[in-house]
């Protein structure tokens, strides 16, 4: 039974791995950065999860086109190209003879500080870039079985206090909720937004399917820019499903007929219950079994492209 959408079973392979830091592929143990990076100091940094399919990082632009922004906003020059760092992905997935079941993690933060202070003024040097891929596949019960979801008093940032479209290095908001749904006996947190309206959660996004079969999400004003929540509403959209963005409350999603969350990690996985409250059969439905056929074909479709 799974304890969230991460969840996956441990891999040897992972020991041995080379991880690209700063355009050097080093063995895992000596892959480090120094405690004065901004990332480490202060959560100074923006990050992307991809999926690696077929030999290929799976809607790759998307991602690079969420860490370019997400960078501009915090105004850190990463440094390289988008060429050169999708070039530094493929030789990070070469170095490691690495094709199926992996999922990369690629760090940017503002670089070296000469002190631990906030200010970006202190910044010395490039900035730092991390790719981590490691063999990590979900566990085959995440996506059959499903996960449960505990809503959280800890809410989504309003704009000007942490923005929630920026893929941030900083979560501290989504960990004390993710503490919380956990202390409740919950794999994830179903987080609400200032309002008291159904946002995200804390490491996926969230949807419903009523019981007109619709589907629905929240209306995005805080939640992550969600690259598989994109590509969910863009497969709905193609199979003539009606997909929503929306505002709507727990009454809603308590007599949903399904529930579901996406995200890069594990694509689309049932949720059994929330808030102990049964949701449809506490099975997974026919709808996210439909959405999760859709997906997967997006996405071979997308690294088939390459």
């Amino acid at each position: 039974m799974a304890t969230g959408t991460h969840d996956y079973a441990s891999d040897q392979r992972n020991d041995e791995i080379l991880i690209w830091v700063n355009g050097t592929l080093k063995p895992r143990n000596e892959a480090v950065v120094s405690v004065f990076d901004s990332g480490f100091v202060l959560g100074d940094g923006v990050w992307e999860g991809i999926r690696v399919h077929h030999g290929h990082p799976a809607f790759l632009e998307a991602h690079l086109d969420r860490l370019w922004e997400g960078a501009t906003a915090l105004m850190i020059d990463v440094g390289l190209s988008r060429e050169e760092l999708s070039a530094a992905i493929y030789e990070t997935l070469a170095a490691n003879h690495m094709h199926d079941g992996v999922h990369i993690r690629l760090m940017v933060t503002r670089g070296v500080k000469s002190t631990p202070y906030q200010d970006p003024r202190l910044t010395i040097g490039a900035a730092t870039v991390v790719i981590i891929a490691e063999h990590k596949e979900p566990l085959p019960s995440t996506v059959t079985e499903g996960i449960t979801l505990f809503t959280t008093h800890v809410r989504r940032a309003n704009p000007d206090t942490l923005d929630p479209r920026l893929n941030a290095h900083s979560k501290l908001n989504d960990i004390t909720a993710c503490i919380q749904a956990a202390n409740a006996g919950a794999d994830e947190a179903l987080m609400l937004d200032p309002d008291g309206f159904v946002a995200t959660c804390n490491s996926t996004h969230f949807f419903i399917v009523t019981r007109d079969n619709e589907v629905w999400t929240s209306d995005g004003r805080y939640c992550l820019h969600g690259i598989t929540r994109a590509n969910v509403l863009k497969v709905c959209s193609a199979a003539g499903i009606v997909a929503r963005e929306k505002t709507f409350s727990l009454t809603d999603v308590y007599s949903a007929r399904e529930a579901f969350v996406t995200g890069t990690f594990a694509g689309v996985v049932p949720v059994r219950t929330i808030d102990g409250r049964t949701i449809g059969d506490g099975q997974r439905g026919p709808m996210v079994t439909k959405l999760q056929e859709l997906y997967s074909a997006l996405l071979t479709a997308d690294v088939d492209a390459r």
